[in-house]
C-alpha cells in the first residue's frame, strides 16, 4: 500500500451563529504517489516536485457541512486564478506518466453550498532530464602576414532539465578542466534555448582529435541518473551538404507520382536524411525510401513546401525546400447571355466605361471584358481572347491585358477602345495550363446592344417579412426580373459581424433563392441580398432586405422545481414566461398527474398561477402547459409533502467504539435538510446492508423530540464484524410519508479515544494515537505529526479542539494515587520529593492552556496548579520538568484547555514521576513500560491506574 504523505490538513471553519453544524467548505491538498519531496518556497507556496513519468496523485480532504463537492482544475502559470473550462469533479485527481507540460498549478475547488467556495492550490514541478544534443562547429580563418591556417572547434552542448543541469567535458575517459588546458575554452553562451556549455578548441592539436563526452547531471534529484553523449572527433569532419533531384518548384497533375531525391554531396560522420512537409505533416501514402520521397497519385491536398534536412551534427543542418504543385480548377455555374449553361469553369465581368460612370454599351465609349479562373497554380493559367472564334491580337481598339492590375490577381482584361459597331461581337475567353492534362476552360460573351442591360432586383410581393416556426425551413427570394446577363445573388446577415447559417460571412445564390433549413431563433433577423459583380455587369450593386421572423414557444421558468410543504397548508405555483414570439399566448393549462385540472380560464395576459391546498392525496407532479401559434411550453412542478433528505455528517470524532467477540459499534451521525419545510418527522429508517444484502432495518424513533435544522442526530449502529465495511442508509419518516434513501459507506477503523478517567470535572476525553491512526481529516496547523520519539508506531495523548469542543471546554487526564506514607523521605525532612517528567507540543494559533495540577488526597481532595503553559510553544516537541513533595497520598492531573478555535490541539509524551529531586538534563523514563518509584524499584505504568483508568493503559506505551 502507497505511503500517504499528508501535506496540510484542516478542520472546518467556526460555526456561523443560527447554522449549528452547516459548515462552509474546506479543503486541504494530500498527495501520494511518487512525489521526490514537498516543500514550501519563501513565500510559503506549497511546492510538490515530481519525475516526468512517474503518477501524480492529488487528493483534496474537505470538511464542512453538508458535504461539499470537489472539482480539479490546472492553470500553467504561477499566479494566474483562472480556471480552464475542463474539470475533473472528484476528490482525487491522477495523472499516470506525468509530463514535463502538465506541471504548473492545480486547485482544488469545494463548494457545498453554505458561504463562499473554499480554493487551495498545490505548484507541481515535473523534475526531468532530456539527454544532451552535441553538435560540431568550425571556424577556419586565415592568418595575415603568416602563411598557415588557424583552426578552432566548438563542441556545443545542449540539454533540457529541470532543475537545470551540471555539465562535465571529458575527452577520451579524463576530464577536461580549463585551469590545467590552456588549450581549451569552457563556457556559457549567450541567448541559446536550453541550457548549453561550449567546449572551445583553439588551435587544433594532434591530441584534440579524440573521443569528446558530455555528461549533464541534476545530481540525482528524484533519483534522474546522469546522461551523456559522445562524438568523435577527426580531421575528416565536416559538415552536410545535399542536392535535389528537383527544381525549387515541381507542377504536376492530379494522380500523377512524384519522386523527390535528396543526394548527400558531403558530410562526415554520415548525414541520416529527414523528409517533412509544411503545412502540415507528410500525407498517409508517403513513402521513404532511403533519400527519397515518393507520392503516389498526388491530390490538390498533397500539395505544399517539402523540406529534405540532412543531420550530422557537425555545424548547421543541410536543409532544401521544393514547392509542390498539384494542378486543380474551382468550377462554377455561369450563365451566358443568352441566359443558358455555358461552360461553367470560369467567372467574367463586363465593365463599362468607368470614367463616364456608365452602366450600359454605349458607341463611342471604352468596354472592358475581364476573366478570372481560380485555379491552382493561379500564375500558370494561360488566357486566350477570341473574337467571332478568331483570335484577338494587340491594337489601337483591341488591348490585353494577361493580369490586369485593377481586378482580382490572375484575372485577364480585354479593352475595347472607343467601341464602334465593327466591335459588336461574341467574345470568348479561353484558360488552360500548358502542358497539362487538365482541360481548357472557355466562357462566351456576346457584346450588342440588346445582350448588355443593367439588371433590376425585386423582392416578391409579401416576401419582405418571412415568418417560419423554429425548426421548420424557410426560403427567402430576390430576385433578378429584368437585366443581361442575369448575376448571381450574394446573400448576407446586416448584423454587423453575425455569419450566415452555413458559418460563412456570404453564400452565393444563382438563381435569387436563399433556403434555409431547421431554422432556429438565433437565425432570426434582416438579410441583404446584392447582385454579385461577376457574371454579369460589373456597376454598382442592386441589393434589398428581407426580415426573417422566426416564431418559437413561451420560455418559461421554472422548468422543473421541487416543492414541499406541510399537509393541509396552501401551496401556490407560478409559471413566469420569460419570452414568446409571438408574444400573445393563446391557451394555458394546469395538470395534476397527467390529469386536466378543471378551473376557470384564466387570464392569459397575467402570469400563470395555481393555489390550492395540499393534501395526502393532491401530492404529485403538476404542469402549466402555456402555448401560443408556435408551440407550447411546460413548467413542471413536483409538489410533496415528503421530508428532504438526510444529511450525514462525516466530521463525527471518533465514531468506532471497540466491543466484545471482535465486533465494533459505529456512532452515525446526520442533519435534517429544512425539518420545517414539511411534516413533522418523528423518526428514520435506517438500513444496514453488506454486499447489497439487508444485514439490520429498523425504526428510530424519537420520541416526540423534531430534528432542528443544523443540529446533530445521532444513533450508534452495534456488532458491526472488525474489520468489515458497510452500507448504511437513512430515511427521514413523517406522519404521512417517508423520504428518499441516501446512503454511505462507514469502515472499521483503528479507535482512538479512551473511556473518560474516573475524574467527572472535565468536558471531553484526552485520546491515544499515533501517527498510523490519525485521523485524516484532522485540524490543519496544529497537533503532533508523531510521538516525541519521531516514530510513526508511537502513542502520544493529545486534545482535539476541533467541533463539537468550544472555548473553555477541559480534558482531564489523571495519573494513578501514589500513598506516599511507604516511602521514608530524606533524613531531617518530613516529605518524600518527587521529579515530574514529560513532553509536551503545543502547536497552532489557537492554543489554549495546559495544566499540571497535584491532587493530594486527606479528608477532601485538594487541586494546585504546578505548572502551566498557554498559547502557541512551536512546531516541535518541548521537555517540561518540575519537583514537587505532597503531604500525602497524591496524583498528578493533565488537564487541556480548550482554546478559542479548532487549531488548538495540545499533545503529551513519556510522562515520568520519579522519586527524588530533577536533576538538570533530567532523563525521561522510557514510557510506557516502566515508572521508577523509590529509585530501586521499577513497576510496569499498568500499575499506576486505577480500575477507572484501565483503558488508558496504553497511554505511553509504544
Amino acid at each position: 500500500m502507497e505511503l500517504f504523505w499528508i501535506l496540510l490538513f484542516s478542520s472546518a471553519c467556526p460555526l456561523t451563529l443560527g447554522q449549528g453544524v452547516y459548515a462552509r467548505a474546506n479543503a486541504q491538498i494530500v498527495h501520494s504517489g511518487a512525489a521526490c519531496n514537498v516543500k514550501d518556497d519563501n513565500i510559503s507556496e506549497r511546492i510538490y516536485t515530481i519525475k516526468e513519468g512517474d503518477t501524480l496523485v492529488l487528493q483534496c480532504i474537505v470538511k464542512g457541512h453538508p458535504r461539499p463537492q470537489i472539482r480539479w482544475t490546472k492553470t500553467a502559470g504561477s499566479a494566474s486564478d483562472k480556471f480552464q473550462e475542463t474539470s475533473i469533479y472528484n476528490e482525487t485527481l491522477r495523472i499516470e506518466g506525468i509530463l514535463r507540460v502538465q506541471g504548473g498549478r492545480y486547485y482544488c475547488k469545494a463548494d457545498n453550498g453554505v458561504g463562499v467556495a473554499d480554493i487551495k492550490s498545490i505548484r507541481v514541478d515535473v523534475q526531468y532530464l532530456d539527454t544532451p544534443v552535441l553538435t560540431v562547429h568550425q571556424t577556419i580563418s586565415d592568418v595575415r602576414g603568416s602563411y598557415y591556417q588557424e583552426k578552432t572547434v566548438f563542441l556545443r552542448c545542449t540539454v533540457n532539465s529541470n532543475p537545470p543541469a551540471r555539465f562535465i567535458w571529458k575527452r577520451g575517459n579524463m576530464r577536461i578542466e580549463q585551469s590545467k588546458d590552456n588549450g581549451v575554452d569552457i563556457y556559457e553562451p549567450l541567448y541559446t534555448q536550453g541550457e548549453t556549455k561550449v567546449l572551445k578548441l583553439k588551435n587544433l592539436r594532434p591530441k584534440d582529435f579524440a573521443d569528446y563526452t558530455c555528461q549533464v547531471s541534476v545530481r540525482n534529484v528524484c533519483s534522474i541518473e546522469d546522461k551523456s553523449v559522445t562524438f568523435r572527433l577527426t580531421n575528416a569532419t565536416t559538415p552536410p551538404m545535399i542536392r535535389l533531384s528537383v527544381n525549387d518548384s515541381v507542377v504536376v497533375d492530379p494522380g500523377q507520382d512524384v519522386f523527390l531525391t535528396c543526394e548527400i554531396t558531403a558530410g562526415f560522420p554520415p548525414p541520416k536524411v529527414t523528409w517533412s512537409r509544411y503545412p502540415g505533416p507528410l500525407p498517409l501514402s508517403a513513402q521513404v525510401r532511403g533519400q527519397t520521397l515518393i507520392l503516389r497519385a498526388v491530390t490538390p491536398t498533397d500539395a505544399g513546401f517539402y523540406n529534405c534536412t540532412a543531420v550530422n551534427n557537425v555545424g548547421n543542418p543541410a536543409r532544401k525546400n521544393v514547392n509542390l504543385i498539384v494542378r486543380s480548377k474551382c468550377l462554377y455555374l455561369l450563365p451566358n447571355d443568352e441566359g443558358t449553361d455555358a461552360m461553367g469553369n470560369l467567372t467574367f465581368q463586363i465593365t463599362p466605361d468607368s470614367n463616364k460612370d456608365s452602366e450600359t454599351i454605349q458607341m463611342g465609349r471604352d468596354l472592358k471584358l475581364s476573366c478570372h479562373a481560380d485555379a491552382t497554380p493561379q500564375d500558370k493559367v494561360n488566357y486566350t481572347w477570341y473574337k467571332n472564334g478568331a483570335p484577338v491580337f494587340n491594337s489601337d481598339s483591341l488591348i490585353l491585358l494577361r493580369s490586369d492590375p485593377d481586378m482580382a490577381p490572375g484575372t485577364s482584361s480585354l479593352e475595347i477602345v472607343d467601341m464602334k459597331f465593327r466591335d459588336l461581337a461574341t467574345y470568348s475567353c479561353v484558360a488552360n495550363f500548358p502542358g497539362s492534362r487538365v482541360p481548357e476552360l472557355r466562357v462566351d460573351v456576346n457584346i450588342s446592344q440588346n445582350s448588355v442591360t443593367p439588371p433590376v432586383l425585386s423582392v416578391p410581393p409579401g416576401g419582405q417579412v418571412v415568418s417560419v416556426r423554429e425548426g421548420g425551413n424557410a426560403e427567402l427570394a430576390c430576385l433578378v426580373v429584368d437585366g443581361k446577363p442575369r448575376p448571381p445573388i450574394l446573400w448576407s446577415r446586416v448584423e454587423k459581424d453575425v455569419l450566415m447559417s452555413a458559418g460563412k460571412a456570404v453564400v452565393e445564390t444563382p438563381d435569387g433563392r436563399l433556403r434555409l433549413k431547421n431554422v432556429s431563433r438565433d437565425m432570426m433577423g434582416l438579410y441583404r441580398c446584392q447582385t454579385a459583380p461577376y457574371n454579369g455587369l460589373n456597376i454598382k450593386r442592386r441589393e434589398a432586405q428581407i426580415q426573417l421572423n422566426v416564431q418559437y414557444p413561451p420560455i418559461v421558468d421554472p422548468v422543473f422545481q421541487d416543492v414541499r410543504s406541510r399537509n393541509y397548508q396552501m401551496v401556490t405555483l407560478r409559471c413566469l414566461i420569460l419570452r414568446s414570439n409571438p408574444p400573445r399566448l393563446t391557451d394555458i393549462r394546469w395538470f395534476r398527474n397527467g390529469d386536466f385540472i378543471r378551473m376557470p380560464m384564466p387570464d392569459l395576459k397575467e402570469t400563470p398561477e395555481l393555489k390550492f391546498k395540499l393534501e395526502p392525496a393532491s401530492n404529485g407532479s403538476y404542469e402549466c402547459r402555456v402555448s401560443n401559434s408556435a408551440g407550447m411550453s411546460t413548467c413542471t412542478f413536483n409538489v410533496s409533502a415528503q421530508p428532504y433528505n438526510a444529511e450525514f455528517y462525516f466530521d463525527t470524532p471518533n465514531p468506532v467504539r471497540i466491543q466484545k467477540g471482535n465486533n465494533y459499534s459505529y456512532n452515525l451521525q446526520w442533519t435534517q435538510k429544512d425539518p420545517e419545510a414539511t411534516d413533522r418527522i418523528i423518526g428514520y429508517w435506517v438500513n444496514v446492508r453488506k454486499n447489497k444484502q439487508s444485514l439490520l432495518s429498523k425504526q428510530i424513533d424519537l420520541k416526540g423530540k423534531e430534528p432542528e435544522k443544523g443540529v446533530l442526530l445521532s444513533h450508534t449502529i452495534s456488532d458491526l464484524r472488525i474489520p468489515l465495511s458497510y452500507e448504511v442508509r437513512l430515511a427521514p419518516i413523517t406522519t404521512y410519508s417517508t423520504g428518499d434513501y441516501i446512503s454511505r459507506i462507514i469502515q472499521y477503523s483503528e479507535p482512538y479515544t479512551y473511556p473518560r478517567p474516573s475524574d467527572r470535572s472535565d468536558v471531553f476525553d484526552w485520546t491515544r494515537q499515533n501517527h498510523l491512526t490519525q485521523n485524516p481529516k484532522r485540524s490543519a496547523n496544529t497537533g503532533p505529526e508523531t510521538d516525541r520519539s519521531g516514530t510513526k508506531e508511537g502513542y502520544y495523548m493529545y486534545i482535539e479542539a476541533s467541533r463539537p469542543r468550544v472555548q473553555g471546554d477541559k480534558a482531564r487526564l489523571l495519573s494513578p494515587l501514589f500513598n506516599v506514607t511507604s516511602v521514608r523521605g530524606p533524613k531531617g525532612s518530613g516529605r518524600v520529593p518527587y521529579c515530574v517528567s514529560f513532553y509536551y507540543h503545543m502547536k497552532g494559533k489557537h492554543i489554549g492552556t495546559l495544566n499540571v495540577l497535584l491532587r493530594v488526597r486527606s479528608i477532601a481532595s485538594v487541586d494546585s496548579v504546578v505548572w502551566m503553559k498557554s498559547g502557541h510553544q512551536g512546531p516541535d516537541w518541548k521537555k517540561a520538568f518540575f519537583d514537587i513533595s505532597p503531604s500525602g497520598p497524591f496524583q498528578i492531573v493533565f488537564e487541556g484547555i480548550r482554546g478559542p478555535s479548532f487549531e488548538g490541539d495540545i499533545a503529551i509524551d513519556d510522562v515520568s514521576i520519579t522519586i527524588g529531586k530533577c536533576k538538570q538534563g533530567n532523563t525521561v523514563a522510557t514510557a510506557g513500560k516502566t515508572v521508577l518509584i523509590g529509585g530501586s524499584r521499577s513497576l510496569p505504568l499498568a500499575s499506576w491506574l486505577t480500575a477507572g483508568l484501565a483503558s488508558v493503559l496504553l497511554l505511553l506505551h509504544r
